[in-house]
């Protein structure tokens, strides 16, 4: 698998491009798989601004032009680090934020305008938009209205984990484009107050993609406890023609080697990367102290920390993943 791979990344930077898709009727056309960054920002790895751009630069040079992030990830500098230099005019960027109010969502987008360099910003999303959330963050979608008519942002919509927002996504036609989560398993998908499956998440997907919005797609792989079954995620997500282009996270250049070899068919199909180092964790942003992953825990390995919020115990984690599915905000990630 070694040799095919080292074959593969050698072969793209020969200069074959990776197909592009138009999200939506943006007129916005992005590479079939993004890079998400928030793996290699402070969150997760903590590379160095150098170290991290170095990967961002290698899948540009790969033909990955599409480039996700959000103000909370503080990875603006890793981006701008990788495009000093030049060398790619065809760069697409999606920023987010968490920003209820009118001029929180302003603010946020006049950052990203000047840490990024861009004088106008090509996506920007309301980020992570949950059930009953949309009239609540009313003044920051009037925000993003605003801006894409002075031309500081290209294209507006949501992000979201929930089946009824991305359906609502459908109905609003000011909207351009959906980033949804999806995957196999149906790993952190809502719908209100309740799991939703992959098969609710694609029909409401369906309605965005009849409604002429651009979608692209989070959490193939569960926040990376689905990364062991690592072709049958993957072929879920690009099997569905709805989904513009499927964002990933990648904190390595190995982890990008891996996804050009799955699109140019060069991959073996019992391919599996190699899973044995990574532990579970859980974001501390996205917790919300409920318990349900420690009363999931079969080995005791989660407990409440100082802030009251769930962390896990290293030393007597499994890895078995029981707590995964439990978790209604699907804060427990595998790195």
């Amino acid at each position: 698998m070694m040799w095919i791979r080292r074959q593969y990344t050698a072969k793209k930077k020969t200069g074959m491009k990776m197909k592009k898709n138009e999200l939506g009727k943006t007129g916005i056309k992005v590479s079939a798989v993004g890079f998400g960054v928030l793996p290699i920002g402070p969150a997760q790895l903590a590379l160095s601004v150098d170290a991290g751009a170095r990967v961002v630069r290698y899948a540009l040079k790969n033909g990955i032009n599409f480039i996700d992030t959000a103000q909370y990830y503080q990875a603006y500098p890793y981006i701008v680090k990788a495009l000093e230099n030049g060398g790619f005019d065809d760069v697409v960027i999606c920023s987010k934020s968490l920003s209820a109010d009118y001029a929180g969502m302003m603010e946020a987008i006049e950052e990203a305008r000047q840490t990024l360099k861009r004088d106008a910003i090509d996506i920007f999303l309301m980020h992570e938009v949950r059930s009953g959330q949309l009239e609540e963050r009313a003044g920051a979608w009037g925000a993003l209205k605003d801006a894409r008519s002075r031309g500081l942002v290209k294209a507006i919509g949501l992000s979201t984990h929930h089946v009824d927002i991305t359906a609502a996504a459908a109905r609003m036609e000011e909207l351009d484009v959906v980033f949804p989560l999806i995957n196999y398993a149906g790993l952190g998908i809502r719908s209100g107050n309740r799991f939703a499956s992959a098969d609710e998440m694609m029909e409401a997907i369906g309605a965005c993609k009849r409604a002429g919005k651009g979608i692209f797609s989070m959490k193939a792989f569960g926040g990376g406890n689905l990364t062991g079954h690592y072709r049958q995620a993957l072929d879920y997500v690009f099997s569905k023609p709805e989904i513009d282009s499927v964002m990933i996270g990648f904190g390595k250049t190995e982890e990008i080697d891996d996804i050009l070899a799955y699109l140019d068919g060069t991959m073996a199909a019992d391919y599996n990367p190699d899973i044995s180092k990574k532990k579970i964790y859980i974001n501390q942003e996205d917790c919300e102290g409920c318990g349900a992953c420690k009363a999931a825990c079969p080995n005791s390995a989660i407990f409440y920390n100082q802030t009251g919020l769930a962390e896990v115990d290293h030393n007597v984690c499994l890895t078995c993943g029981y707590c995964t599915p439990v978790c209604p905000v699907r804060a427990i990630i595998m790195y």
